[in-house]
């Protein structure tokens, strides 16, 4: 799809002397750069936005409206006709040569002005997704488009923010970042502020950060150098742009388009070469010919596909799903599993903590303590268990005031913990190490535990009453973290090798009950035809309790432990069959989800946390929700407004509609247009003249296409969205040949009535049959629309109003005086109209019995 972004100034590379910015000062790089410490003013900002262009990878060149007009003729058929309409000009056939170029250029006109209709629609759907991010312009922290993010600008970054623009750090806490799509590090690495030398290559550049990276945690203050194409990751994008990913629709249309170039060739030929051998004017035989090759092919699919997927994603709109990716809307409606975690989506999404315990299941001050002053120190990112610690803390009166936070060892997704570093203002001299996390991993760094406050060795009977109590509470529904601490002598800072030696203090619940309507949900996405895989990283008793409220199968549970002691084999046989997972990690999640298309479905994964970015890439379909992470909302192809399974039924059941409208033009047009063809090319060895003039056969084909238009808003029968919809271009090729054969019948019935009855002469004849062809393609569209039968689905007021007026049109159509002279028309006879019309109505009858007889 084409978009179409504001007008800017060609991008510029920033100053030499700033090429290498991580080898310098902070102070001569902002001066180079026109910056302080303030940020820009909103005068230097504009000045520079002219002079270095939007943050953005879009070249305006590939972008433009102009170029989108020329790639309408770019087509292949296309060309040959220009080419057939040079030749006529040549041969000074004005008349010919004219019509040819005038339905050339309103097929164009016309797919241009549906493409970039449904383009701009899908741009405005796109700026309200936009990302933003907090620069200080003139001293004041203001949000502003991530595209106008500029050289010298001072950016301030948070866990979960993307990075907007390539920067040097000027300030930062606890700030790792995940750069592998540039460096292919596995793990996320902390950023500090600080001189690297000119040489150093990206992956030792630690006083800088890239576009395209992601902050896993802590807070940074960013000095923008580079910006757009002139990053890092602009260097290496053009080679991302020349190898996409293929979706499911893309192939399709591939492949669609590959049978259909067969059968053009086949035929053409075939004619080309008849014609040819009957002597027949050369002009005339490639005229026929290169009219025949763009009347098998459906010219305005590019339109009809983008006017029909843009309507869908308008209508999803308004049900609360915009949709970042037009093809995401067909892979949508193809999604045969949905993989979510259960948190927000099965649940309410909103924790509450019931209890912090000691190591007695006993009611603990101490460790809600201890576990307020671990989140509200935090600088991660924000979390529903942390809001509801700081928040049963503050309700409890506690505050930091007595407590300094030395340093924090953020949570990640491989220790599973989270770690933060105090010291008491009573205490200076030693610092407080608080830990909390699963309670497995806190379990696995702690030697002693806390019993009615004395510490004692923590031996295997105390791990077993410790474990007894997790899963007691989970099993009721209670979401579990376990508190540790440890108190030691005061240093700089702390890391992993500190995570050691820890006491086990306690227990802290929380409450995220199953959505009320969540089972009723489950029900109706197995209406759809939708396997609901439920991923989840917490623990499997919690996680069964959940599921198991909402009637999900817990039988088939697998856990991440064994989860990782299958191979890719193993784990594709298993993935089907398994509707349950708990204490998964972000990896598995993408071997999961990987596992399950192997297996030849089409796979949806919701998400909205920094660690569903690898599994919402991978997936046939990414969701996120509006409120997620940059970086989950930028991997996704489809953003709910609202973190609900009743909104993602609704985009499904829309997708479903949007691809069955798509497929119904494909179907109708290539079984109308293969008919008429093999009809032309069976006939014309034997016809004394050409069955239809070259210009006839472009008239006929534009004609029959304009109704096609409307099917983008056509009504859907009930039965085709309640199972996922799939490219299968076999069925395609089945369709085509059944229907366009029997077109084929009536068509050489035709001939035979014209020729034995009529006696008809060259214009007559191929004035009859141009216009039986179009009223049987017309009414090819009404019945061919739906597999029910055709007075018991309703088609939409426009398509039924469009094919109803070019089928008055074809009937008017000989008797337009010269009009009809210049595509050589001539009046028909009451008994050739009357006959025309009894075989168009026999037509009707007996597609609509084949059709009862195909499905």
């Amino acid at each position: 799809m084409v978009a179409f972004p504001v007008k800017r100034a060609p991008a510029v590379q920033p100053p030499e002397a700033i090429t290498n910015y991580w080898s310098l000062e902070t102070g001569p790089l902002m001066s180079a750069l026109g910056a302080a410490p303030e940020g820009l003013s909103a005068t230097q900002a504009a000045a520079h936005l002219s002079r270095y262009g939007l943050n953005t990878m879009d070249d305006e060149q590939q972008n433009s409206g102009l170029r989108l007009a020329v790639r309408q003729f770019e087509s292949p058929l296309v060309l040959i006709l220009i080419f057939a309409a040079v030749v006529s000009l040549v041969l000074r056939q004005w008349v010919d040569a004219t019509i040819i170029l005038l339905i050339v250029l309103g097929s164009a006109t016309l797919s241009f002005s549906q493409e970039y209709r449904a383009s701009n629609a899908l741009e405005g759907l796109k700026r309200r997704l936009a990302l933003t991010a907090p620069v200080l312009r003139d001293g004041v922290k203001t949000m502003i488009a991530v595209d106008e993010i500029v050289p010298g600008d001072i950016v301030i970054l948070s866990a979960g923010n993307l990075i907007p623009a390539d920067g040097l750090v000027i300030t930062a806490q606890d700030f790792l970042v995940s750069q592998s799509a540039l460096t292919g590090e596995s793990f996320p690495v902390e950023k500090r502020a600080g001189v690297v030398a000119a040489n150093a290559p990206i992956a030792a550049r630690t006083n800088s950060v890239f576009l395209g990276a992601s902050v896993q945690s802590g807070v940074a203050q960013i000095l923008v150098t580079r910006t757009g194409q002139q990053t890092e990751f602009g260097g290496i994008a053009a080679k991302l742009r020349s190898a996409p990913i293929e979706t499911d629709f893309a192939r399709g249309v591939r492949q669609f388009g590959t049978l259909l170039l067969r059968v053009m060739l086949v035929i053409v030929t075939f004619v080309l070469i008849a014609n040819l051998m009957l002597g027949r004017p050369v002009t005339d035989s490639l005229l026929f010919a290169a009219a025949l090759a763009v009347g098998i092919t459906p010219e305005l699919l590019p339109a009809i596909i983008a006017v029909t997927l843009s309507a869908g994603a308008r209508k999803m709109n308004t049900r609360g799903v915009i949709v970042r990716q037009l093809d995401a809307i067909v892979n949508l409606g193809s999604m045969n599993v949905l993989c979510t975690d259960k948190t927000g989506t099965l649940t309410n999404g909103i924790m509450t903590l019931t209890a912090a315990l000691d190591t007695g299941d006993q009611a603990s001050d101490a460790v809600l303590m201890f576990g307020y002053l671990n989140a509200a120190f935090q600088t991660g990112i924000a979390n529903p268990l942390d809001a509801a610690l700081v928040t049963a803390g503050e309700k409890a009166t506690l505050t930091t005031s007595a407590y300094t936070k030395i340093d924090e060892i953020p949570y990640d997704f491989v220790r599973r913990r989270l770690t933060v570093v105090v010291a008491a203002t009573a205490s200076p001299g030693e610092h407080v190490i608080l830990m909390k996390g699963a309670f497995a991993n806190i379990l696995e760094v702690c030697t002693k535990q806390d019993v009615n406050g004395v510490e004692v060795t923590l031996n295997a009977a105390g791990r077993a009453d410790l474990t007894a109590i997790f899963e007691t509470k989970g099993r009721d529904g209670l979401r579990v973290l376990a508190v540790a601490k440890n108190q030691v002598k005061a240093k700089a800072d702390y890391d992993h090798a500190d995570e050691s030696d820890m006491v086990f203090c306690g227990f802290l619940t929380f409450s995220d009950p199953p959505k009320q309507d969540a089972a009723k949900i489950m029900a109706e996405l197995k209406r759809l035809g939708i396997s609901v895989k439920v991923i989840s990283g917490d623990n499997r008793h919690v996680t069964a309790h959940i599921a198991a409220a909402v009637g999900i199968d817990t039988a088939t549970m697998l856990t991440g432990e064994a989860l990782n002691q299958l191979d890719d084999a193993a784990l594709q046989n298993l993935a089907p069959k398994t509707a349950l997972y708990s204490e998964i990690d972000p990896q598995q999640k993408e071997r999961i989800v990987r596992a399950l298309q192997h297996g030849g479905n089409v796979v949806g994964y919701m998400g909205d946390g920094i660690n569903d970015a690898p599994s919402l890439r991978a997936a046939d379909v990414g969701i996120s929700v509006e409120g997620a992470v940059d970086v989950a909302r930028a991997s996704a192809d489809i953003i709910l407004l609202k973190n609900d399974f009743a909104v993602l039924c609704a985009g499904v059941e829309d997708g479903r509609r949007t691809f069955v409208n798509t497929l119904k033009y494909i179907n109708i047009v290539t079984s109308s247009n293969f008919g008429n063809m093999i009809s032309m090319a069976l006939a014309a060895p034997f016809l004394p003249f050409l069955p239809l003039l070259a210009k006839q056969i472009l008239l006929n084909n534009f004609l029959s296409d304009l109704p096609s238009l409307a099917i983008s808003g056509d009504s859907v029968d009930p039965d085709r969205v309640t199972v996922p919809q799939r490219w299968n271009v076999a069925d395609i090729r089945r369709f085509m040949v059944v229907f366009g054969l029997i077109s084929s019948v009536f068509d050489l019935v035709t001939f035979t009535l014209l020729l034995k009855v009529f006696h008809a002469g060259e214009p007559t004849f191929q004035t009859s049959w141009f216009v039986i062809s179009l009223m049987t393609e017309l009414l090819a569209v009404l019945v061919l629309r739906t597999r029910l039968p055709a007075w018991k689905s309703r088609p939409s007021a426009l398509l039924l109003g469009s094919a109803l007026a070019i089928f008055c049109a074809a009937l008017l159509l000989p008797y337009l005086g010269k009009f009809s002279g210049l595509f050589g028309f001539v009046p028909l006879s009451f008994a050739e109209m009357v006959t025309a019309l009894g075989i168009v109505v026999c037509y009707v009858l007996t597609t609509e019995l084949a059709k009862r007889w195909y499905f």
